[in-house]
């Protein structure tokens, strides 16, 4: 993977300020080509009552790490908005968890992107697609 490894900022995601990202702590390991990994660090908010990392939270990993994969060519000039999401939960987990996703197909206006996720001894946890809009950022008035 050619990959860079931006600044990590609290509440920014792969130099992209997102707040959702910063609640949830999450950190943007590699970006780039048509790939992402992010990592989502274990924080009891983020459990279900048994203490594993709860479905929502896996969620939200799989929707800012595979919308990353489809902006990975050029991560500050695009964003995208998540235009469907299926999640596939295969095993609990408990600590910290990593998605790696990548773009399988970006088209001038549609992405569509796969990703899995895995707990830090590797075991899968869950499987996800996703159809995501690229969306050009406004640039700053002058």
């Amino acid at each position: 993977m050619n990959s860079q490894t931006p600044p990590t900022h609290p509440g920014e995601l792969f130099q992209l300020p997102m707040p959702m990202a910063g609640a949830y702590a999450l950190q943007g390991l590699e970006i780039g080509g048509m790939r992402a990994k992010v990592l989502m660090p274990y924080a009891p908010a983020f459990t279900n009552s048994r203490g594993e990392v709860h479905g929502g939270s896996l969620s939200v990993l799989f929707d800012c790490a595979l919308a990353s994969a489809c902006r990975a060519h050029d991560p500050s000039v695009y964003g995208v908005v998540t235009l469907d999401l299926t999640v596939h939960f295969l095993a609990p987990g408990k600590g910290d968890v990593i998605a790696t996703a990548v773009c399988e197909r970006r088209g001038r206006a549609m992405c569509f992107a796969r990703g899995e996720i895995h707990d830090t001894q590797g075991q899968l946890l869950a499987l996800a697609t996703g159809t995501f809009k690229l969306v050009e950022r406004q640039q700053p008035a002058a």
